[in-house]
């Protein structure tokens, strides 16, 4: 293991880690690389992530609405067509519907604190 570079070690340590915490499979044929590294996200987590991250900047300027759970159909039904028919999704496909359903996700988790944030102060509308 000493033989290993710092970035070879970083490497190991965080595809390690993501796949512990996160869950993610790790594909190499669903996943990006930057150089000869592999992220230890695949696309669509990737997209979850960063959705996650847009929500919460989103939703620190503005209320997003519950309707903006439709963004989450798209993941689904991508997932759905690969699950039962012969239909590859594209990582880049993958990355945006991954986007748009962490986004929703997020926002709405983010609403739904603020109204029972809102309810224990008193607040109708909060």
């Amino acid at each position: 293991m000493e033989s290993l570079s710092r970035a070879d070690r970083l490497w190991m340590y965080s595809m390690k880690t993501c796949r512990k915490y996160c869950g993610c499979h790790q594909m190499p044929e669903r996943s990006f690389f930057i150089g000869a590294y592999q992220l230890p996200l695949c696309a669509r987590c990737t997209g979850i992530v960063i959705g996650h991250v847009l929500g919460i900047v989103v939703s620190c300027f503005c209320r997003v609405p519950f309707r903006s759970l439709v963004l989450t159909l798209p993941l689904m039904a991508d997932v759905m067509a690969q699950k039962f028919t012969s239909y590859e999704s594209t990582n880049g496909r993958r990355l945006v519907t991954g986007i748009l359903y962490g986004f929703a996700m997020m926002s709405a988790c983010i609403r739904g604190i603020r109204m029972i944030a809102g309810r224990i102060r008193g607040q109708r509308n909060p």
